[in-house]
């Protein structure tokens, strides 16, 4: 049992030392190739341009892949996107890794902070981050913890 216990104390520490962000992005996507249709689906790349405020004042680039059915509300993406710039006055950049699908109206999106990613004052990042959009403006959420 002291393993256990040992995991949850150091668990506890980390969301003491946990921080949230949060602030408004503006994104750019492009088509890197044409989509490749087959069946029901349209599968295609995308570049991705994005540029953060609040407490992360960064530039983001990235790669996604998507998947889009023919059945309206159905589709999946993934990307990997490097976000560089300032965050609460410290310098560096991470990369983050998205995994999202949608089905039916719901909608599932995890974005989390790729382990050992970040450099600069930013080494050693950890945590998540959500992406919502409201009246057709983004913004986002970031948990972090450094050490």
């Amino acid at each position: 049992m002291k393993p256990v216990l040992a995991i949850l104390a150091a668990l506890a520490c980390l969301s003491a030392r946990a921080e949230r962000v949060e602030g408004t992005f503006e994104i750019k996507m492009s088509p890197a190739s044409a989509p490749q249709h087959e069946g029901r689906t349209a599968t295609g790349r995308m570049l991705l341009e994005k540029q953060y405020s609040g407490d992360l004042q960064a530039a983001g680039t990235g790669e996604m892949l998507t998947a889009v059915t023919d059945t309206k509300g159905s589709a999946a993406y993934v990307a990997i996107e490097r976000i560089t710039g300032t965050l609460k006055g410290k310098t560096g950049s991470f990369v983050v890794q998205h995994a999202g699908t949608m089905h039916g109206g719901d909608s599932q999106l995890a974005v989390t902070i790729v382990p050992d990613s970040g450099t600069g004052e930013l080494a050693g990042i950890s945590g998540r981050m959500s992406l919502k959009q409201v009246d057709r403006k983004h913004q986002y959420e970031l948990d972090y913890v450094l050490p």
